[in-house]
């Protein structure tokens, strides 16, 4: 190993973050050389080579499209984030590390030799995409050069300074793109957003997008009722259902930037997640029109209770009148009681003129006694 290299990794092992590393195809030397340097232990939370097409999509949870693409790593980068996050339980900053490949073997390859490597933080997402000179390097040549930009990717993560320079032909050819999650999150809290989604691979939305259905919630911590409530209500509305969060909320404060991007890190990988200024579900509406709104009972009673509209019954019935003539109607979910008695449509005191805005989801096809306060109260994580 190279003196600068040796002493590059050292300084990533003296930094605070702690990783999950994924690679496929290329980036096995960034590996060796971050478990070369005493201290890797302090660095490595997990490593993962997931070669075959079964580990792969193992790992992704899907099988993507293409195995070599900009997506792709960015998906994996958002796995190894979410694993990473899992494993440390908040004790230190993660970073999710990932990259695809293809590079020289010992068969003739048509296409371009290329390698898309990212890196996901709470704040951010990095991606880089480097296409190599083709016939230029042998296979460790190629090897090295992927693996030092993934190193490289690294130190820009945890703000080191001192990148190993890559000694790039006039052909090869390194594009870098940042998705920044904190910056969103930011103009949200200042008002020149009203939302903004993140998409299960990281890109950020804040234009021409509707979602036809939405599953809101504070998700302190995302839990297994939520994703099982997501596959159930998506199943039966046969189209898919995307979470959001309101950073705004009518009865508690709002949530600042950092704790929304936080609250969307559960997400990466998986699922498009939202993040709106829309306290209410007729500010939803106004956003989102069109849009079926999953909900739980706990939620279907506050958005029927007098109490939200300045205890006006009027405006109780302008507001729902508004949610239907936004083309908006609601999904809804039983939910136990804290007297354990299940609560579900007959429980409900919908306005006669409303019946229509809302369907219920039976009992038998979706029922989970867990809240995330009861989790947070018993010390318990959410979903992995």
């Amino acid at each position: 190993m190279e003196v600068e290299t040796r002493q590059l990794v050292q300084t990533i092992h003296d930094a605070p973050e702690r990783i999950v590393y994924v690679s496929a195809g290329a980036g096995t030397e960034a590996l060796s050389n971050l478990l070369g340097v005493a201290g890797a232990t302090r660095t490595l939370l997990e490593a993962l080579v997931p070669y075959s097409q079964a580990a792969f999509d193992d790992f992704l949870g899907q099988t993507p499209a293409k195995y070599v693409t900009e997506r792709t790593a960015r998906l994996l980068a958002g796995r190894a984030f979410t694993r990473a996050r899992w494993l440390d339980a908040a004790e230190h900053p993660v970073v999710g590390v990932a990259c695809t490949a293809t590079i020289i073997t010992d068969r003739p390859k048509r296409g371009d030799h290329r390698a898309f490597i990212a890196t996901w933080q709470p704040d951010r997402l990095v991606e880089y995409g480097i296409h190599l000179n083709k016939g230029y390097r042998d296979r460790s040549g190629e090897e090295n050069l992927v693996s030092r930009v993934i190193l490289n990717g690294l130190i820009e993560a945890m703000s080191l300074g001192n990148l190993l320079p890559l000694a790039l032909t006039d052909t090869d050819r390194l594009v870098v793109n940042t998705h920044h999650f904190g910056e969103s999150a930011r103009q949200l809290n200042q008002g020149s957003l009203n939302f903004f989604g993140v998409t299960a691979d990281g890109r950020i939305r804040s234009k021409n997008v509707n979602p036809r259905a939405i599953l809101s919630g504070s998700f302190n911590p995302l839990h297994d009722g939520h994703l099982e409530l997501l596959q159930v209500s998506a199943k039966l509305l046969r189209h898919p259902v995307v979470f959001e969060i309101s950073a705004q909320n009518v009865d508690k404060p709002p949530i600042a930037p950092e704790t929304v991007v936080e609250r969307i890190a559960q997400f990466a990988g998986r699922w498009p997640v939202y993040a709106t200024n829309a306290p209410t579900y007729q500010e939803k509406a106004r956003l989102f029109p069109n849009t079926v709104f999953v909900i739980g009972f706990d939620t279907a009673v506050r958005v029927l209770h007098p109490r939200y509209y300045q205890n006006s019954p009027h405006q109780l019935n302008d507001a729902l009148g508004e949610i239907a003539n936004q083309g908006c109607s609601f999904l809804v979910a039983g939910r136990q009681d804290e007297y354990g008695i299940f609560r579900e449509a007959e429980h409900l005191d919908v306005p006669e003129s409303f019946t229509n805005l809302f369907r219920y989801i039976p009992a038998e096809a979706f029922r989970k006694d867990i809240s995330s306060s009861e989790l947070r109260a018993n010390g318990q994580r959410g979903s992995r």
